[in-house]
């Protein structure tokens, strides 16, 4: 990819129709034959092949949340030892590309020079190795690092654990009495009286030799569908308590990519129509894009007929 790339800014430097896509082609060429540019280039490719398979887990319509934990572990594993171990095989595949196509290589042993390389301007003596291995290498993968820690902290991590407890996937396979009741006491004090504590326990005692086994919540795939079945069949009179940690549960500050999509999808009918639309307007809209799967039943004709019987109009619609 990288040497196809090159030939297409070659034949862009001279062939391009104007001055401007000509000189912009030139630049873009001479930053990618830099040992900077193929370093960097090495770097992220590392990086992302190790965070891809998180990112796709992430991306997933329905998230896993056990695999995503699972996933978030490996890949700051991976990327700790990428830090520890790669930087040196790294730099030899860097070296070995820059050789191949006759790009300059720094002398990693002399001192690195800061801007243009006056003295006023140094900050530090370092070597071009060590500003290579420390100050970009180390610092790229320590920004994810912190980045994983900061989205994914152990409270975090903690509390999607113990939901699981409550998901009603394979048949309830995750069901634990003693994680739910470590989940109330440990993240919902506030929302729990001590003796509503109490109760819990007994309660969901219950609850899994009811519900666990009933042929009404068989075959469902998510907490919400566990949440509305349990209002349909009133057994949420019943189990008042745990249906109040599900709707606490349900409340977590978690972002699938189905809610991602979604407001992709209201900014970008918001620009497009250049805040020109009513609020009103803009939520009808949106609910036909969210809730498409059941708009996709709507006879369009139907709504222009009924749309065109209510008043007379100026256009005609029909």
């Amino acid at each position: 990819m990288y040497w196809a790339t090159m030939q297409v800014l070659k034949k862009m430097v001279s062939d391009g129709s104007t001055d401007d896509i000509r000189g912009e082609a030139k630049g873009v060429l001479m930053m990618m034959e830099t040992f900077d540019f193929v370093f960097m280039l090495h770097v992220m490719h590392r990086i992302l092949g190790i965070t891809d398979m998180l990112c796709r887990n992430l991306q997933e319509k329905t998230l896993d949340i056990l695999n995503a934990i699972d996933s978030i572990a490996t890949t700051k594993v991976l990327l700790l030892k990428l830090r520890n171990e790669s930087f040196d095989h790294l730099l030899m595949c860097v070296n070995s590309i820059c050789i191949e196509y006759e790009i300059e290589t720094p002398d990693m042993n002399a001192w690195y020079n800061e801007g243009t390389g006056r003295s006023c301007q140094q900050k530090s003596l370092v070597t071009v190795e060590h500003h290579y291995h420390f100050d970009m290498f180390n610092s790229v993968i320590d920004y994810q690092l912190e980045e994983l820690n900061y989205r994914f902290n152990d409270d975090a991590l903690e509390i999607l654990k113990l939901s699981c407890a409550l998901q009603p996937n394979d048949q309830f396979k995750l069901f634990d009495v003693d994680q739910i009741c470590i989940l109330a006491r440990k993240f919902y004090p506030a929302d729990f009286s001590d003796q509503e504590m109490h109760h819990l326990r007994f309660q969901l005692e219950h609850y899994e030799v009811d519900v666990l086994h009933h042929k009404c919540f068989q075959n469902l795939s998510s907490t919400s569908e566990l949440l509305q079945k349990l209002i349909r069949t009133n057994k949420s009179h019943n189990y008042n308590l745990v249906e109040r940690l599900i709707r606490l549960i349900l409340t977590l500050p978690v972002s699938t990519a189905s809610t991602e999509r979604a407001f992709s999808a209201m900014k970008r009918i918001k620009t497009d129509l250049r805040n020109r639309m009513e609020e009103e307007f803009l939520a009808d809209t949106m609910i036909i894009h969210i809730e498409r799967e059941f708009a996709q039943n709507i006879d369009i004709d139907e709504v222009i007929d009924e749309f065109d019987s209510l008043k007379q109009r100026r256009a005609q619609l029909k």
